[in-house]
């Protein structure tokens, strides 16, 4: 396990307080995690914030609303929509970033698209465990969670939802933290990723259910380009292709 660096907490702009990590110094990139993980698990553990951060970079990554150390509301008012992309532009205001890059994974690879539609122009980008199909319609994957949330301990050992327990558990998630988190996800439609001048790294697992259209969101993207690495949509985030695929691409 790579070492846990000090959490920091911010305000964001409705009140709520909210968690990041910083490690390395150089220059920013803010890196967001997906949906039922954290920094920790996302970042820290499997090196990719390590291998970036030995290539010069200050790697800075928040913890989504809902998720890890930041707050937990289970009102549903604390949920309204795009609000993890509002968290995502505070965190960018709260740090004085103009010039820095920024990745996600997942649900973060998605947010990252939603801070570019909203305006945010960082250098470079990375979407990766995302394709275009799970940007512009947002419903499967939102039921795919909702029905997990909903049936915790009914499924078949082996299934996706019964992985996608066992990472829910693993990472010691809220319930109704997480189904409010749903309810947030906000559609971007095709006209709108082929608006974004970005040059963007689209990059997926080979036997990630999103490598069905994450080529495509590269060739939408005016300036996207597509990289696979080994794994699925679980455990292609813990492979170190991942960190080199990002570093390669900052670095280039």
């Amino acid at each position: 396990m790579s070492p846990r660096p000090e959490i920091q907490y911010f305000t964001a702009q409705d009140g709520v307080r909210l968690a990041y990590r910083e490690t390395g110094d150089g220059r920013p990139v803010v890196l967001i995690h997906g949906f039922f993980s954290t920094s920790q698990v996302n970042w820290i553990s499997y090196g990719h914030a390590a291998h970036l951060a030995g290539l010069g970079f200050r790697v800075i990554m928040p913890d989504l609303r809902g998720h890890g150390e930041s707050a937990k509301p289970h009102d549903p008012a604390a949920y309204p929509p795009d609000v993890l992309t509002d968290d995502a532009l505070d965190l960018v205001e709260h740090l004085g970033l103009t010039d820095y890059d920024l990745g996600g994974y997942s649900l973060g690879g998605r947010t990252a698209i939603r801070m570019l539609v909203r305006g945010a122009r960082p250098r470079r980008a990375v979407v990766a465990g995302m394709g275009l199909h799970g940007i512009e319609y947002t419903s499967g994957g939102t039921t795919h969670f909702r029905r997990v949330l909903t049936n915790l301990g009914t499924f078949e050992r082996g299934t996706p939802e019964w992985r996608a327990e066992a990472f829910f558990r693993q990472t010691g998630g809220d319930r109704e933290a997480l189904l409010h988190v749903l309810d947030s996800s906000v559609d971007t439609p095709r006209a709108a990723v082929a608006r974004l001048g970005t040059p963007t790294l689209v990059v997926t697992g080979t036997e990630d259910p999103h490598v069905k259209t994450a080529p495509e969101l590269a060739e939408v993207l005016p300036h996207g380009r597509y990289r696979s690495v080994p794994g699925n949509h679980l455990s292609a985030v813990a492979q170190p292709e991942l960190g080199t695929a990002i570093g390669d691409f900052l670095t280039s």
